[in-house]
């Protein structure tokens, strides 16, 4: 699969609570289209590349959730349900009628979410890494989550430097470790505690029992543990690859986008 330079558009959408939403649409109008979700304290650029490398006729909605990239907000609320209506609006924004919706990390939770709350406009919903992390997705117990947050509330650095360390395989080059936990910890704050804190609040469980679509999860292999696929295998469909780290869309944008497409359709 060849690089392309495809035509883009930055675009917002207003919401309320003093929430703006800032996007990219690439050509074509009438492609088929692909919403494309990142993860905590991270930003829309994470799939130029990704972007760059699907077949033509893809039309992909690049998003930043609030308080993330470019996207501002004075709410309140912090929840991966709150991000999904981001993304919605943005779907409305742009006439979507069927739409594939790929999340990574964080954004896989929100990709659920919206296929819950678009159930006849998403027709599929896509994990980048995500949701298999018994650590973080399925519902915790209140004391649980709290020795959770309590981690990120004391020592946030420490924390976001264990997610990424927890997010490396073995042999992961230490540069690159070092790049993601310098871009995460910079992320805006009170939204970046307080989006841990709806993470953590999630109820995974619930969000699939009442989520119709297809869930496909591309899951970097050293990162997954037989228990969470004795879990979840009946409900996700769990693809395990080999493409680097838990950020592998940035890594490996050219395998990236050929999952992607396989899912969107050619």
């Amino acid at each position: 699969m060849t690089t392309s330079s495809r035509a883009r558009q930055d675009r917002e959408v207003r919401r309320p609570d003093g929430t703006t939403i800032r996007y990219t649409v690439s050509d074509p109008e009438e492609g088929r289209a692909l919403a494309l979700i990142h993860g905590w304290a991270c930003d829309r650029g994470d799939f130029d590349a990704v972007t760059d490398h699907l077949p033509d006729g893809h039309r992909v909605l690049a998003i930043d959730l609030a308080e993330h990239g470019e996207s501002r907000s004075a709410r309140e609320v912090w929840t991966m349900e709150e991000f999904a209506r981001d993304v919605a609006a943005v779907l409305e924004a742009e006439a979507v009628d069927e739409v594939v919706v790929a999340g990574h990390s964080l954004g896989g939770a929100v990709a659920v979410e919206v296929g819950r709350l678009l159930p006849d406009k998403v027709s599929h919903v896509v994990a980048l890494d995500a949701l298999h992390y018994l650590s973080l997705f399925p519902a915790m117990s209140e004391e649980r989550a709290e020795a959770v947050l309590r981690v990120f509330r004391e020592d946030f650095a420490a924390a976001v430097r264990g997610l990424v360390e927890g997010g490396s395989p073995v042999g992961t080059d230490p540069a690159l470790k070092d790049a993601y936990f310098e871009k995460m910890v910079a992320v805006r704050q009170p939204a970046g505690l307080r989006s841990i804190e709806g993470l953590v609040s999630w109820d995974m469980d619930a969000a699939l029992r009442e989520t119709e679509q297809p869930i496909t999860v591309f899951a970097i292999r050293d990162l997954v543990t037989q228990e969470a696929i004795d879990r979840y295998g009946d409900r996700l469909d769990i693809v395990l690859v080999d493409l680097g780290s838990h950020h592998f869309p940035a890594e490996s944008p050219e395998d990236t986008a050929k999952l992607l497409a396989g899912v969107v359709g050619a």
